[in-house]
This record gives C-alpha cells, sequence and structure tokens, in this order.
C-alpha cells in the first residue's frame, strides 16, 4: 500500500512565501513523475508543476513564481512558493505516478493555501 502525506500550507500575505511537502512511503518499484495540482471551487483540478527524470514544467501563471523540487532518497517532492498572489489561493494536491504491481497514480490529502490580499 502506497501513502502520500503532504505538508505546509497556510494562510499568508500577499507577496509572501510558502513551502509544501508531499512524501511517497510504502511498497513500490519506482517513482515516476511527481508533481503538484491545485483546485478551486468549480473549477477542474490543475496543473501546477511536475518533474520527472527528463523535465520538469510549470503552469504559465507560476513561472518564475514557484520552484519544484525533489529529494529521490527521500521519495519527496517540494513545492517552495515564493510572491503569493491572491489567485493562488487554492487546495494543493501532491501527485505521484509510480510503479509497485502495476502503474497507477496516487493523490495527497490536499492542503488548503490561503493568500489573503
Amino acid at each position: 500500500q502506497v501513502q502520500l502525506v503532504e505538508s505546509g500550507g497556510g494562510l499568508v500575505q500577499a507577496g509572501g512565501s510558502l513551502r509544501l511537502s508531499c512524501a511517497a512511503s510504502g511498497s513500490y518499484f519506482s517513482i515516476n513523475t511527481m508533481g503538484w495540482y491545485r483546485q478551486v471551487p468549480g473549477k477542474q483540478r490543475e496543473l501546477v508543476a511536475d518533474s520527472s527524470s527528463s523535465s520538469t514544467n510549470y503552469a504559465n501563471s507560476v513561472k518564475g513564481r514557484f520552484t519544484i523540487s525533489r529529494d529521490n532518497a527521500k521519495n519527496a517532492v517540494y513545492l517552495q512558493m515564493n510572491s503569493l498572489k491572491p489567485e493562488d489561493t487554492a487546495v494543493y494536491y501532491c501527485r505521484v505516478d509510480l510503479t509497485s504491481t502495476v502503474r497507477r497514480v496516487y493523490w495527497g490529502q490536499g492542503p488548503q493555501v490561503t493568500v489573503s490580499s
């Protein structure tokens, strides 16, 4: 069984910073892509950033402000969020694509990030 444990999130003023963390635990063979998505009520979940062995992708809206990083020894992914804006307010979900007996995607529980103006 695979579990994702997220931490970080909270309330911050516009212009501030937050750091999200997500660690995968359990039994699996390999991790493929790790990333972050976000969702606001009434809208679809959208990609924020993801990272594989060959590439890193960012949503245009966060380029230059957010940085995704991985610690493969800890099976963890981080999202450093700087210069936060009120429109960054959302629930942020960690997404991990990994292979155990089969290849599948796991989601974290989704900490809330609220940016006040």
